[in-house]
C-alpha cells in the first residue's frame, strides 16, 4: 500500500512543484536510495525485474528509491524535474503469469531514465505497457502479490494521473494539487482513455457506459487498503495548507498516522496511516521508504529521501543532481550495516515502549528536519555550488549515520 502526493507552484509557498510519496512494502524488504548518473549505453538490451527489453542509447540522470532486489523504483526524479510515484491498484482484469510483463516500478523507472517531461513519460508508460503489458509480480516474500498500477506524474509545468488495468488505461491532468492511493479515482473525467481488446469482455459483467473505475475496480481488495481513508486525508491536508505548502508540510502528512497521532499505537495500527505500521495478516504492509521532492524552475533541485524505514521515526536526507554519491550504504536480505537496517533496528526497539520513548524522538527529529530544511533553502537562496550542496549530503548523511548508533546505545539501555 503507498501514497503519493503532490502541490504544484500555484499552491505552493515559494512557487516550486513539491511532490511527494510513501512506499508501503513487506517489513523485511529494505528500500534503497540510488543514484545513476546520465548514461551513453553500447549494449542493446536491459534487464528490467523479470522480463528483458530493447535498451535506449542514453539515459538520463535519476534520483529512485527501490526495493534492494528490484529493477525498477516506486519513485523517483530525474535531472530534468520530472517526478514520478506508483501505486498498485486492485481491478477485474485478470494476470496472465505465464507471459510476464513489466512491473509498475520498471514502468516508472523507465519513464524518469527516459523521458524529459510529464506529458512525454505518461506516452511512454502507455506505450511500454500496451506492448509488454503488466503480468508481473509486485511481491517480496509473497510470490502471489500481483496488481495492476497507477501513477502521478510531474514536471514543473504539467502534473497528471495515469491508471491502468491490464493493458486498459485512462489519465487526466492535475490543475493545483492530487492525492493517489491504492484505487482506481478515474470515472469519466479523463482526458483520455483506452479499452484494449482484450479487456472489453468487462462490459459484458459490467456496464458498458460506466466510467474507467466503475468498469475496472476491485471492491474487495480496494475497501481492505483502506485506500480511500488514506486519500481522503491527504487530499484534505492539501486543501488545508495551501499556499504554504513545502517539504516541512509534506513530510509531516507522510509522518501521519489515523485517526489522530495522539491515539496511535504501532500495535494497533491500521491500512488506514498514511506512515504505515505492519500489524500482521490484516495490514501486512509498512512504510519502507519515503521521498519528498523539492521541483524549482531555474534553481537545483532537492530530493529528500529516507534512508530508513517508518517516516515518523527518521530523518529525510537532501540529495541533489551532479552531486558526489558514493558515501551511500546499500542494504541487502539480512541485517547488515546499512542506514536502512539500524533504522529498523532502532524502530523496533521504540515501538516496544512507544509512550514513553516516541515522544523524545519525535521532538529531536522534528528539530533537525527543520533546521536542514532551513539550511537547504540558504544554500539555494546564495546559489551555492554542486560541490558544497554535495557536501551538505553528506554531512546530513553522516550525522544520520551517528544519530542512529548513538540513539541504539541510549535505548538499549
Amino acid at each position: 500500500m503507498c501514497d503519493t502526493l503532490l502541490a504544484k507552484g500555484i499552491i505552493s509557498e515559494k512557487g516550486n512543484l513539491i511532490f511527494a510519496k510513501n512506499s508501503d512494502r513487506e517489513p523485511l524488504e529494505a528500500q534503497e536510495q540510488v543514484h545513476i548518473p546520465r548514461i551513453t549505453h553500447s549494449e542493446k538490451t536491459l534487464n528490467c525485474t523479470y522480463i528483458q527489453i530493447p535498451q535506449a542509447s542514453s539515459t538520463w540522470e535519476v534520483w529512485l528509491s527501490k526495493p534492494f532486489q528490484m529493477w525498477g523504483a516506486e519513485m523517483g526524479v530525474n535531472e530534468w524535474g520530472l517526478a514520478i510515484g506508483n501505486e498498485a491498484v486492485f481491478t477485474q482484469v485478470k494476470f496472465d503469469k505465464s507471459k510476464p510483463g513489466l512491473t509498475g516500478m520498471d514502468l516508472l523507472r523507465l519513464a524518469l531514465e527516459r523521458s524529459k517531461t510529464a506529458l512525454a513519460a505518461k506516452d511512454l508508460i502507455i506505450e511500454l505497457l500496451e506492448k509488454y503489458g503488466q503480468n508481473a509480480c509486485g511481491g517480496y516474500e509473497n510470490k502471489n502479490f500481483y496488481y495492476h498500477n497507477s501513477f502521478l506524474i510531474a514536471d514543473q509545468k504539467d502534473a497528471l494521473i495515469l491508471e491502468t488495468a491490464g493493458k486498459s488505461w485512462a489519465w487526466k491532468k492535475v490543475k493545483d494539487y492530487a492525492s493517489i492511493s491504492n484505487c482506481l479515482s478515474l470515472e469519466e473525467d479523463f482526458e483520455e482513455w483506452k479499452i484494449t481488446e482484450e479487456d472489453k469482455y468487462l462490459s459484458s459483467i459490467f456496464n458498458s457506459k460506466k466510467g474507467f473505475k466503475s468498469r475496472f475496480s476491485d471492491f474487495l481488495f480496494t475497501y481492505f487498503s483502506k485506500a480511500k481513508d488514506r486519500k481522503s486525508f491527504t487530499e484534505k491536508s492539501l486543501i488545508s495548507q495551501k499556499g504554504q505548502i513545502g517539504p516541512k508540510q509534506l513530510m509531516e502528512i507522510l509522518k501521519s498516522h489515523h485517526p489522530t497521532d495522539e491515539d496511535f499505537h504501532p500495535k494497533k495500527a491500521s491500512a488506514a496511516s498514511v506512515c504505515m505500521h505492519a500489524t500482521g495478516l490484516t495490514n501486512p504492509s509498512e512504510t519502507t521508504g519515503s521521498m519528498v521532492a523539492e521541483i524549482r524552475n531555474d534553481q537545483p533541485h532537492t530530493i529528500w529521501l529516507c534512508p530508513s524505514p517508518h517516516p515518523c521515526q527518521s530523518l529525510y536526507i537532501p540529495f541533489y543532481f551532479g552531486a558526489e554519491t558514493s558515501f551511500l550504504t546499500y542494504p541487502s536480505r539480512l541485517e547488515d550495516d546499512s542506514l536502512w537496517w539500524q533504522g529498523k533496528k532502532l524502530h523496533t526497539i521504540i515501538e516496544r515502549n512507544w509512550k514513553e520513548l516516541f515522544p523524545k524522538l519525535k521532538a529531536e527529529l522534528n528539530q533537525i528536519q527543520e533546521g536542514w530544511i532551513k539550511k537547504d533553502n540558504t544554500l539555494i537562496e546564495e546559489s551555492t555550488s554542486p560541490e558544497e550542496l554535495s557536501k551538505f549530503s553528506l554531512d546530513c548523511y553522516s550525522f544520520y549515520q551517528k544519530w542512529i548508533k548513538e540513539k541504539l546505545l541510549e535505548v538499549s539501555k
